[in-house]
C-alpha cells in the first residue's frame, strides 16, 4: 500500500510500530521534522497546558471559552477515547479523516529517515492543521512531562502546570521533584507560568527562577469564591462575577476554570466576562466524572493514577446513594494500582476488573493481584465490554457503576453505553 492510498487506520497501524519505542521523550528528531516541515515556530499565540491530572478539562475549558471570544480555535488533545480525531480540533470540531491523511502524508515525506513515534506524529499532524486551517490561537495539552515532551516545540506564549503528583516514574523521576521539574520545562523566560495549585512541589518554583518565567500562582495572584450554583474569580487585573458553575461535573472543575480564566488574563488575547461565561456554559469532555443517571447510574471517569482517584473518591463520598457502588476497572502497567485500590477502598462494595490489551495493558488477573482486595473480585473479564456487561448482570436498582482506571476502559464503555 503506497502512503497516498493508506488509510486513517492504516496510518495509525504503522506507526504503532514505526518507531523502536512506543514513548521516547525528546526534542531531536520531531524537531528535525517540524523544521523541515516550516511548523517549528509559528507565530500564533499559543497556550501550552501541563500536569498530572487535570489538564484535558483546561484545554476544554480554554477552548470554550476562546470560541465563546469568536477566535478561531485550534486544540490538540490526547490520548482518544474512542475516535483518533478527537486529538485534533479546529473551532471545537473533530478534523475529518483526509485532514489528517494529508498531513500524515507531509511528514511522512518530510522526515526521511528519521522514525517518530505514535504521538511525534500526532503532534506534528495537528500543528501542520492548524496552519492549514489558519487557526487563530492554539491551545495544546502535554503529553508527557513537559520538557522532552513533543508539545514542547511550540513556545508557549503562557504555560499552565495544573497539578504535579506521582505518576510516569519509568520516563520523569522516582520523587515529585523530579517530576516538578521535567513538567516546568513547558516554561518560557518572560512569559506567564500559571500555576492552578499552590501545592507543589519546590522544583517547580526554583525552575520559574532559574529560566525566568512569570508565576501566577492559585490562591495568591488569583482566585476565586463559589456560592451555590454561581462563583466570582478576581485577580490584580479584574473580577469576574456571577459566572455560572463549569458544565463539567466535580468540584475540582471550578479550579480547572479558574486556571484556565487565569490563562487568559495572563494572555493579550480579548476574552470577556460574557465569553467566559459562554465557555463554562458550553465546554463538554466525556469521561470525566460523566454521570449517565438511570436506576442504575453510571459514572465514567478517566481517573489512572492516585492523585485522581483520591479526587474521584471525595466525589464518590459526596454523591451518597442508596446501593452499592461498583467498580468496573482496568490498568495500564506502569500505573499504581494498589495505591489507586488504597484510595478508593472506603468508596467501593465490589470490583469488576478487566484485561487491557498487551504490551502496556494489564490482565484482570494481574490487577487483582496488585488491588489485594480484602475478597475476591465480584467478576474477571477479558475485555471491557464484557466487564461492562457483568457490572450491569450484577447490579441491582439504586447501585451505581463506576468505570475507572484507563482511557482504554473508559472509551470501550462509552461505545457500550451507545453515549459515542
Amino acid at each position: 500500500m503506497t502512503p497516498s492510498t493508506r488509510t486513517l487506520a492504516g496510518w495509525l497501524e504503522l506507526q504503532q510500530h514505526a518507531h523502536p519505542r512506543s514513548i521516547d521523550l525528546g526534542l531531536a528528531r520531531v524537531g528535525s521534522v517540524a523544521h523541515t516541515l516550516g511548523i517549528a515556530r509559528a507565530q500564533v499565540p499559543t497556550f501550552i497546558v501541563g500536569g498530572t491530572n487535570g489538564k484535558g478539562s483546561t484545554v476544554a475549558l480554554l477552548e470554550a471559552m476562546l470560541r465563546g471570544a469568536g477566535h478561531l480555535t485550534g486544540a490538540f488533545s490526547s490520548p482518544h477515547l474512542v475516535r483518533y480525531n478527537e486529538r485534533i480540533r479546529v473551532g471545537g470540531s473533530e478534523v475529518s479523516d483526509g485532514e489528517i491523511v494529508e498531513a500524515f502524508e507531509a511528514i511522512e515525506r518530510a522526515r526521511g529517515e528519521t522514525t517518530l513515534t505514535y504521538f511525534e506524529f500526532s503532534m506534528l499532524a495537528a500543528l501542520l492543521v492548524f496552519r492549514d486551517r489558519g487557526v487563530a490561537v492554539r491551545v495544546l495539552e502535554v503529553g508527557l512531562g513537559g520538557r522532552l515532551d513533543a508539545t514542547n516545540l511550540a513556545d508557549a506564549d503562557v504555560a499552565v502546570l495544573c497539578s504535579v503528583g506521582a505518576d510516569h516514574h519509568e520516563w520523569l523521576g522516582p520523587t515529585l521533584e523530579d517530576i516538578g521539574r521535567e513538567k516546568a520545562g513547558i516554561f518560557r523566560r518572560g512569559h506567564p507560568a500559571v500555576l492552578g495549585t499552590p501545592a507543589l512541589p519546590a522544583s517547580v518554583f526554583t525552575e520559574i527562577e532559574r529560566i525566568g518565567a512569570v508565576a501566577r500562582l492559585a490562591r495568591r495572584d488569583f482566585d476565586w469564591e463559589i456560592h451555590g450554583e454561581r462563583w466570582n474569580w478576581h485577580s490584580a487585573r479584574r473580577t469576574l462575577t456571577d459566572l455560572p458553575r463549569p458544565a463539567l461535573a466535580g468540584a475540582t472543575q471550578f479550579a480547572n476554570a479558574a486556571t484556565a480564566i487565569a490563562a487568559l488574563d495572563a494572555s493579550t488575547l480579548a476574552v470577556s466576562r460574557e465569553a467566559v461565561a459562554r465557555g463554562l456554559e458550553q465546554v463538554r469532555l466525556a469521561g470525566r466524572f460523566q454521570i449517565v443517571p438511570g436506576e442504575i447510574e453510571w459514572i465514567l471517569d478517566v481517573a489512572h493514577n492516585a492523585p485522581a482517584a483520591a479526587e474521584l473518591a471525595r466525589e464518590l463520598a459526596a454523591r451518597p446513594i442508596p446501593g452499592r457502588t461498583l467498580a468496573v476497572a482496568g490498568f495500564l502497567d506502569d500505573k499504581d494500582v494498589a495505591a489507586i485500590g488504597r484510595v478508593l477502598h472506603d468508596q467501593v462494595d465490589g470490583w469488576v476488573l478487566t484485561t487491557l490489551a498487551p504490551p502496556r495493558g494489564l490482565s484482570a488477573g494481574r490487577v487483582k493481584a496488585r488491588l489485594g482486595l480484602g475478597a475476591a473480585p465480584l467478576a474477571t473479564c477479558g475485555a471491557v465490554l464484557q466487564a461492562c456487561e457483568a457490572a450491569r448482570a450484577l447490579a441491582r436498582p439504586g447501585d451505581r457503576i463506576v468505570v475507572f482506571g484507563s482511557f482504554h476502559v473508559v472509551g470501550p464503555a462509552l461505545e457500550w453505553l451507545q453515549l459515542y
